[in-house]
């Protein structure tokens, strides 16, 4: 079965850790776009990133694996994951900090 034939589904993550001023969302949004994965990803004023992910399960899964790595100079302290709507447009956007 190609990755095109599986289920979609959706999550959204908060990334902790020094994820700021170390290039996290467009690397986030280069990996998102390798793995042909929808969504979004942004910096919050708390510190943390946020994103969502659509796509593939296994690509989704892929992706939140990386996510713990992150950018060359990311440090990843915890990840949050939930179930969400995927709502997004065809595309991986950067969007403005909340």
């Amino acid at each position: 079965m190609s990755n095109t034939d599986q289920k979609k589904v959706a999550v959204r993550v908060r990334i902790f850790g020094r994820v700021h001023g170390v290039f996290y969302r467009n690397w986030t949004k280069g990996e998102a776009e390798k793995l042909g994965l929808y969504g979004w990803v942004r910096n919050r004023t708390d510190g943390s990133v946020e994103a969502l992910f659509v796509g593939p399960g296994p690509d989704v899964d892929e992706m939140l694996g990386l996510c713990h790595e992150g950018s060359p100079n990311a440090s990843v302290d915890k990840i949050e994951i939930e179930a969400a709507k995927g709502i997004t447009a065809e595309r991986f956007d950067v969007k403005p900090t909340v």
